[in-house]
C-alpha cells in the first residue's frame, strides 16, 4: 500500500500522482493520512484503484472520479463526488451540501446525513444516504437514483426530470413538479439491488420506502403553469 502524509507531501503533488495513474497501474492501494479538511483531495482520478482517506475532507473531494474506489473515514465538505463518472465513493460520516452534484455515474454512499441540494442536477449517479437529506435534494435531477433512509427536507425533487427518488422517512415537502409515485414490484427489485450494491445484506425492507419522481408537467411551457417555473 502506498501511504501519503499530507502534513509532509503537498496536496498538488499527491493529486498529480493520482491523476497520472492509468488502468493496469501497479500501485492500486493508496492511503492518505492527515487530510486536515483540505479541499479537492483525490480529484480527477481515472484509474481503478482503492483510495482510503484517513480523516475529514473539505470541498469537492473525489470530484470527477472515474473507476476509483474512494473511502473517506470522516465527514466530507461541500460537493463530495461532484461530477463523478463511475467508481464508488463512501463517506463514513456526514456530507455537506451538494453531495454528488451533476454526477453522471457510479455510486456515492453516505453513512451519515447529507446537507442541502444532495444530488443537485444529478445525471446518472446513484446516491444512497443512510441518514437524512437537506432541502432541495435532487433539484433538477435528470437521471439516476437517490435513496434516503431518513427524513428529507423541503422541496424534494424540485424541477425534477427523470431521476428516481426513494425515501424511507418523512418528506417535509415536495418541490415543483415532483409527486409521489406508485411503488411497483419493478421498483422494489431495483431498490433491493441498489441497496445490495451499497453493502446492505437484505435486512432492509424495501417496501417501507416511498417513490417520488416527475409529474412531467413542466417539460413544455404552458401558461397555466407559469407560476411554477
Amino acid at each position: 500500500m502506498r501511504s501519503i502524509d499530507l502534513s509532509v507531501t503537498p496536496l498538488r503533488e499527491l493529486n498529480a500522482e493520482l491523476q497520472a495513474l492509468q488502468e493496469g497501474a501497479n500501485e492500486t492501494q493508496w492511503r492518505i493520512e492527515n487530510p486536515f479538511g483540505f479541499h479537492a483531495i483525490a480529484v480527477g482520478v481515472a484509474a481503478p484503484i482503492d483510495i482510503e482517506i484517513a480523516g475529514p475532507v473539505g470541498y469537492f473531494c473525489a470530484g470527477m472520479n472515474k473507476h476509483a474506489r474512494v473511502l473517506i473515514d470522516g465527514n466530507a465538505g461541500q460537493g463530495v463526488g461532484e461530477n463523478m463518472m463511475s467508481g464508488t465513493i463512501q463517506v463514513k460520516g456526514d456530507a455537506a451540501q451538494s453531495a454528488g452534484a451533476t454526477g453522471r455515474g457510479g455510486l456515492l454512499l453516505i453513512e451519515g446525513n447529507a446537507g442541502a441540494r444532495c444530488g443537485i442536477s444529478m445525471k446518472g449517479v446513484d446516491i444512497v444516504v443512510k441518514g437524512e437529506i437537506g432541502h432541495l435534494s435532487a433539484f433538477m435531477g435528470q437521471k439516476g437514483r437517490l435513496v434516503c433512509f431518513g427524513d428529507a427536507g423541503e422541496a424534494l425533487g424540485d424541477s425534477i426530470y427523470e431521476a428516481r427518488l426513494y425515501v424511507k422517512g418523512k418528506v417535509a415537502s415536495l418541490g415543483a413538479d415532483c409527486v409521489e409515485k406508485e411503488m411497483r414490484d419493478e421498483h422494489r427489485h431495483e431498490l433491493f439491488e441498489l441497496l445490495k450494491q451499497a453493502g446492505e445484506n437484505g435486512s432492509i425492507d424495501v417496501s417501507e420506502f416511498r417513490r417520488y419522481g416527475s409529474a412531467r408537467k413542466l417539460y413544455n411551457f404552458h401558461v397555466d403553469n407559469a407560476g411554477a417555473y
